[in-house]
């Protein structure tokens, strides 16, 4: 998103947003940059679209198709890194993420962790 132009950026998340709401009836409020990369001008687009900029507090080698990570130690990586107010970055992509998914919520919920919408945290 920096390298883009504002006009760029505005069409890109107003295509986004139009495709999450037909295939999911879903207004976004929230984006997450794409590889976590952003400028004060992007950070203005979304801004000024009404969108709130959220990032993630932990994220792990998960994007490739095709390097899944083993997943015990995938367990063991995101479990042992649980922290108050996480923002578990986990590509929806990843075979790994989808087979570790329930022991994942269990664990963290075992540790006492709660899971609350974005929405509970407004600026």
């Amino acid at each position: 998103m920096p390298s883009l132009t504002e006009e760029q950026i505005e069409k890109e998340i107003l295509e986004l947003h139009q495709t999450v709401y037909e295939k999911y009836n879903y207004e976004m409020t929230e984006i997450r940059p794409p590889m976590g990369e952003f400028s004060e001008k992007s950070l203005a687009v979304t801004n000024n679209l009404g969108y709130r900029t959220v990032m993630w507090s932990f994220a792990y080698k998960d994007w490739e198709e095709k390097k899944q990570p083993n997943e015990k130690e995938a367990i063991e990586l995101i479990t042992k890194n649980f922290h108050s107010g996480e923002i578990i970055l986990l590509h929806a992509n990843s075979s790994t993420n989808t087979k570790i998914l329930p022991e994942i919520i269990k664990q963290a919920r075992e540790q006492g962790y709660v899971f609350e919408s974005l929405k509970n945290f407004e600026e």
